[in-house]
């Protein structure tokens, strides 16, 4: 019950067409999402197993991605740490960690009990899915789900001794039993996204950092793929010999030194997802230009096509639509 495309990049087995899914795939850009979040809110959609799998495979049903995606946020984890979570439409909590308080929200237990919906929608969406169609799960990376947990989300985090205390302590043991939770619901794998990464620092991100996201996939070999925003190839290459079901790049990585660089598990990127914005006619020239930089690689086994991050909300449908059957036409 697996995408055979999907199945071959992890393996990096040769083939033609590659399989293709984008962050956020399910969301604000599509009308059936639109038309779901008229009559319920999206915290009723995240937590609501049956309405989580319906808006998981509405896309799939639409466009035909070869992969779908659990619908829920990453935030929820930190809901369960009794942070106090609303969307108003983003995420709004009634309070932070400090230097002062962070040991007061650490019951990972209380926490990883608010996650069970998370595994209800999974088998849903599973049930939904045609048995050619791959599933996975994803989490927030630490750095990112610190950043929200300190109220840091539109300025530079600095980083203080704390925070590395408190994603050693409580998010790191928290996310493993997370991917643990939706790995045995039906997601073949489970992604980390680490979209605010940027701004850490380069030392830290190197000498401690690197070390938290090595622990939590040795406890899940080519289970778990990694996604980060802001980081240049040096230093994600340490990343390429943790055992990794694959990695998902942004738009500023050049795919072609990822290959030189990384000999197992699937590579996913990375067309710049603010192109997708574009007239039908200019989407289509900078769409074809992204084909020919990748058929320019000497060897791209493993490529997993998608985006730099999410598909932005106002992306057009039909743009969608092109994206997918231009890939499959031109790589068939």
């Amino acid at each position: 019950m697996n995408n055979k495309n999907f199945e071959n990049s992890l393996k990096r087995i040769s083939q033609t067409v590659p399989p293709i899914w984008f962050m956020r795939q399910a969301g604000r850009y599509h009308s059936h999402y639109q038309n779901l979040k008229k009559k319920y809110s999206f915290e009723q959609l995240c937590k609501t197993p049956e309405l989580a799998a319906e808006v998981a495979y509405g896309p799939v049903k639409e466009f035909d991605f070869d992969v779908a995606i659990l619908f829920s946020d990453i935030l929820f984890i930190l809901e369960g740490l009794g942070l106090g979570l609303k969307f108003n439409p983003g995420p709004i909590f009634s309070q932070y960690i400090t230097k002062d308080n962070f040991k007061n929200f650490s019951d990972l237990d209380k926490a990883f009990n608010h996650l069970n919906f998370q595994a209800d929608a999974l088998k849903l969406t599973r049930e939904m899915l045609p048995k050619s169609k791959s599933l996975i799960g994803f989490v927030g990376g630490p750095w990112t789900l610190l950043r929200f947990a300190t109220g840091k989300t539109k300025e530079k985090l600095q980083y203080e001794d704390f925070h590395m205390e408190y994603m050693k302590n409580v998010i790191l043991p928290l996310l493993e039993m997370n991917i643990g939770l939706q790995l045995k619901s039906g997601a073949e794998i489970v992604m980390i996204f680490d979209s605010s990464l940027y701004d850490l620092d380069s030392v830290i991100f190197s000498n401690q950092y690197i070390g938290l996201i090595k622990n939590l996939t040795n406890k899940f070999p080519e289970k778990i793929g990694y996604y980060s925003r802001g980081r240049n190839i040096k230093e994600l290459i340490p990343f390429m010999d943790f055992p990794l079901a694959g990695m998902g790049f942004d738009k500023n990585i050049s795919l072609n030194d990822v290959f030189l660089n990384s000999n197992s598990g699937f590579v996913q990127g990375n067309f710049d997802e603010n192109l997708m914005l574009l007239s039908e006619n200019d989407f289509l020239i900078e769409l074809k230009k992204f084909i020919q930089e990748i058929k320019a690689i000497d060897n791209y086994n493993g490529w997993v096509c998608g985006l730099g991050h999410g598909i932005n909300k106002n992306t057009p449908e039909k743009n969608v639509h092109l994206f997918i059957e231009t890939i499959r036409n031109k790589f068939k």
